[in-house]
């Protein structure tokens, strides 16, 4: 029986061969050059389910004769090589990896919300020259309530408010959808009313300042709005299985890992089903 772990890898050499411009570039030129998109796409996927460092991954794949069949190649790249190669790959790759991944099709009913994933251990000295202001990514994420694979995914370094986030998403994805779950966080006017012009049922939690908007969250829960709950299951499987953080430094490394992490999450999950 084939291990998880390679029927992943024989479905994540698929995804990027979908993707990429040249499908069928050779996965490591003979003689040396340069390697193929598609299998650097596949290796940073896997890196990323295996939950090791560039040099770790590596040094695994030296011992899995059988992955690196899977990735077309007789030996691995070096890991500096590796690393190098997750700043040439194009955020595109990345987004259109989770959208192919999480089978967009019919529209559906989804939910959205938002949870923090760390930046790393770094040194007080080392944010301070680096930037960094927040220790922590802000992931807004769009799970579909039926099958929890991921959507879409929005990060950001700083303490935007959900519902200028909310809004960006859902603009992104109107032509999928015919319902979106929130709570209170998403509970604005100008929200509801870019659902609704766009044929989307919005069922977002009100702020309770008023018996109406009581009234309102009550018949919420009449109609179904327990499924919101979905999202926080989808979160939860991901720092359990995948990680709780990025290891990537440069803020825009981290938002590429963040939706690599999503498609592997969309994978393993077809996977195991």
């Amino acid at each position: 029986m084939e291990s998880e772990i390679r029927r992943f890898t024989r479905e994540v050499v698929g995804y990027a061969q979908m993707i990429v411009a040249d499908p069928a570039e050779p996965a490591a030129p003979a003689g040396g050059g340069r390697f193929g998109e598609w299998t650097m796409l596949a290796l940073h996927c896997l890196r990323v389910r295996l939950g090791k460092s560039y040099r770790e991954t590596v040094d695994l794949l030296r011992e899995m004769p059988g992955i690196l069949a899977e990735l077309g190649l007789e030996r691995p790249p070096h890991f500096t090589t590796l690393c190098a190669w997750f700043g040439r790959l194009p955020m595109s790759h990345w987004r259109t990896l989770l959208a192919v991944t999480a089978q967009q099709g019919p529209a559906r009913h989804a939910a959205i919300d938002a949870t923090g994933f760390d930046r790393g251990q770094f040194s007080r000295y080392y944010a301070q020259k680096s930037g960094y202001q927040r220790r922590s990514l802000k992931v807004t994420a769009l799970v579909d309530v039926d099958s929890l694979a991921v959507l879409d995914v929005h990060c950001t370094t700083s303490g935007k408010d959900d519902q200028p986030i909310g809004r960006q998403v859902a603009r992104r994805n109107a032509g999928d959808l015919r319902l979106v779950l929130g709570d209170k966080g998403y509970d604005a006017k100008q929200f509801r009313e870019q659902l609704t012009a766009a044929g989307i049922v919005p069922q977002l939690r009100y702020r309770e300042f008023t018996d109406h908007d009581r009234a309102h969250n009550d018949r919420l829960d009449a109609n179904g709005y327990g499924r919101r709950w979905m999202v926080e299951t989808a979160f939860s499987t991901i720092k359990r299985t995948i990680g709780t953080g990025v290891r990537a430094r440069a803020w825009y490394l981290q938002f590429r890992e963040i939706v690599a992490i999503a498609a592997v999450y969309n994978i393993t999950r077809r996977l195991r089903q």
